[in-house]
C-alpha cells in the first residue's frame, strides 16, 4: 500500500454489521490494518442508528441478521434518500438472492465464506465509482450534460429530465452519465464495466441488467424512452428510431 493510499483510505469510515463475533473481528482488524476507520454493528436497528449517527463512507452488510435483514436496511436506507454505499456479505448465493439485494440498492455482494483480499478488493472498487475515494480519483462525471429534455449536472449531482428532479444513486449516477456522454453511440457491457464499475470488479456482469432496469424505470417513464438494447451489443441512450432530438419535448 503506497503512502497516497494510506492517506486516502485514512478518510473513510467502514461500517461492518455482523452479528457472528469472530467474522466481525477479522473484519474490523483487517480493514484497520488496510489503513481505513471503523464502525461495528450486530443487528439492522443498531446499524440503522450507527449510519444515522456517523455517516460512513461505506456499509458492509450481512443479509441474515438478527432484527431486521441487510436487504430491509439498505431499503429503508434508499427510501430515507441515503445513498450510502452498501457492500452485501451473504451466505446467499443463488442469482435471485443477489438480484433481490441489488434491487434494494446494494451496490455489490461477497458471498461467504470470502478472502479479506475480495473484501478489500470491492470495497475499493464501489469507492471508486461512487466517487468517495479521495482526491487521487478523478471525477466520472462531466460538468453538464444535456439530451433532449434530459439533463445531468455533473457538480450539483443532479438530474432532471422534462424539468422533474429524479434520485439517483451513485452508481445509477454515474451509469447514465456514461451513457450521456455515448449519446447515440452503442456501447458494450465490457465498455460499461470498465467505466462505471473500473476494470477489476469481480462481480457478475449481469449486475448491468439490473442498473439498466433501474434507470428506465426512473428516466423512460417519460416519454420518449432513451434508453434502448441493442441485442447482442450493449446499450445506446438515443431517441426511438424516427425521431430527431429536436423533436424531444
Amino acid at each position: 500500500m503506497t503512502a497516497g493510499q494510506a492517506t486516502a483510505r485514512s478518510r473513510h469510515r467502514l461500517l461492518v454489521v455482523e452479528d457472528e463475533p469472530s467474522i466481525r473481528s477479522l473484519l474490523e482488524s483487517a480493514l484497520r490494518l488496510a489503513g481505513y476507520a471503523v464502525s461495528s454493528a450486530d443487528t439492522g436497528q443498531s446499524a440503522l442508528l450507527e449510519i444515522e449517527r456517523l455517516a460512513p463512507s461505506l456499509v458492509l452488510l450481512d443479509v441474515l441478521l438478527p432484527d431486521v435483514d441487510g436487504f430491509e436496511v439498505t431499503r429503508r436506507l434508499r427510501a430515507a434518500g441515503d445513498d450510502t454505499p452498501v457492500l452485501f456479505l451473504t451466505a446467499r448465493t443463488d442469482l435471485s438472492d443477489r438480484i433481490t439485494g441489488l434491487s434494494a440498492g446494494g451496490d455489490d455482494y461477497v458471498s461467504k465464506p470470502f478472502s479479506i483480499e475480495e473484501v478489500l478488493l470491492r470495497i475499493e472498487a464501489i469507492l471508486r465509482r461512487t466517487g468517495t475515494a479521495g482526491e487521487e480519483i478523478p471525477q466520472a462525471a462531466p460538468n453538464v450534460l444535456r439530451f433532449g429534455d434530459l439533463l445531468l449536472d455533473g457538480d450539483a449531482h443532479e438530474i432532471h429530465r422534462a424539468g422533474q428532479y429524479i434520485q439517483l444513486s451513485p452508481t445509477e449516477f454515474n451509469l447514465l452519465s456514461y451513457l450521456m456522454a455515448n449519446a447515440n453511440r452503442v456501447v458494450s457491457k465490457d465498455q460499461i464495466l470498465e467505466h462505471v464499475w473500473g476494470y477489476d470488479f469481480a462481480g457478475d456482469a449481469r449486475i448491468i441488467e439490473t442498473y439498466v432496469k433501474y434507470l428506465r424505470k426512473k428516466i423512460d417513464c417519460f416519454d420518449p424512452p432513451l434508453i434502448h438494447t441493442v441485442r447482442g451489443v450493449g446499450y445506446c441512450l438515443r431517441l426511438p428510431r424516427g425521431r430527431t432530438e429536436a423533436q424531444a419535448p
